[in-house]
């Protein structure tokens, strides 16, 4: 599988978390509707009001649709839009990280619980305590659970310094240092953040973090998984609409920039999520190719990821069609 294909044509759906459970491909996505609301920056045109889960055994084939997970009107601390979502497995229990606009319109991310990768899953009754903005991913490593998140524009996170809100947002320019996306540990239930969130670097060759005038640094989308013992730490830059990749040593990092995985898709941007299956690498994205350019009505693709000899990846073209 060299060029990237679409597996759900049935129906529009975005931001793809993907793990392997139980020898099965587990598909986490947001899920588009139209709205009516004309595009903005602040997403409003984005009216996502449940959770699906999808399902695959054979890569070369269909995902199937296993029904809702999660619905807004049954979260009681839900306002509106059910953005990116991930999902982690511990002691025989998942736990979906969402993440949701409240009754003031402020991001936060909540977690919900099930028995079972297919759910459903129950929501806390409030978001947990201390979180902003968007685009959770989880990574388990070795038992320890680490939250990646952090979206700018729409996903406020220029609203926040040292996790505290701010008077009016601050998003920095030209040759300052660009915000960074942020990690934090889980607490043992899966219930809570252990500590306070965490800045992930992503620096240079000379270890300075990358400006905000450069086109490859962190805007949303974070991703997280590990190759030959190495931490790679993805994320989409946005308005440059890149997927790019840094490596580090752990969780926390600093991350070094490596490179570009993917280049621009047809839409504002991309959301991904990168794993392994029956041996083999993949990359699971969206774009807006089957709604013709609609940015808030996105599909679902996968295509197969390479390595070079170095542990680099092998940078996709973002535009074929499959």
């Amino acid at each position: 599988m060299n060029k990237a294909r679409y597996i759900f044509p049935a129906d529009y759906m975005a931001d793809p978390a993907v793990h392997v459970f139980d020898g099965k491909i587990f598909i986490y996505p947001s899920h588009d509707w139209e709205s009516g609301i004309p595009e903005n920056d602040n997403g409003d045109h984005f009216n996502m009001k449940d959770y699906h889960v999808l399902t695959m055994t054979d890569i070369n084939g269909e995902a199937h649709d296993e029904g809702v997970i999660l619905n807004l009107k049954d979260i009681p601390w839900a306002g509106r839009q059910m953005w990116d979502s991930d999902v982690a497995c511990k002691d025989g229990k998942y736990y979906l990280y969402f993440s949701m606009k409240d009754k003031n319109d402020i991001f936060h991310i909540g977690v919900a619980v099930a028995g079972s990768p297919y759910g459903p899953f129950i929501a806390e009754a409030n978001p947990i305590k201390g979180s902003y903005s968007i685009d959770p991913c989880v990574l388990n490593d070795n038992g320890d659970y680490y939250l990646y998140f952090g979206g700018l524009w729409g996903g406020q996170l220029q609203r926040y310094r040292n996790n505290k809100a701010l008077e009016s947002a601050i998003l920095p320019e030209g040759e300052e240092p660009s915000l960074c996306g942020k990690v934090v540990k889980i607490s043992k239930d899966m219930k809570e953040y252990a500590e306070e969130p965490r800045d992930v670097k992503v620096v240079d060759a000379n270890g300075n973090l990358l400006k905000a005038n450069d086109p490859h640094r962190f805007f949303e989308a974070s991703w997280m998984h590990k190759y030959n013992g190495k931490y790679y730490y993805s994320y989409s830059t946005g308005d440059t609409h890149l997927l790019c990749y840094a490596i580090g040593d752990n969780p926390y990092g600093p991350f070094i920039y490596q490179g570009v995985i993917m280049t621009p898709v047809v839409g504002w941007t991309t959301h991904h999520s990168i794993v392994e299956y029956k041996g083999k690498w993949y990359l699971f994205h969206h774009d807006c190719v089957p709604s013709e350019g609609k940015t808030w009505l996105r599909s679902l693709k996968v295509c197969e990821l390479s390595y070079d000899t170095e542990g680099h990846i092998i940078t996709i073209d973002g535009i074929s069609k499959g």
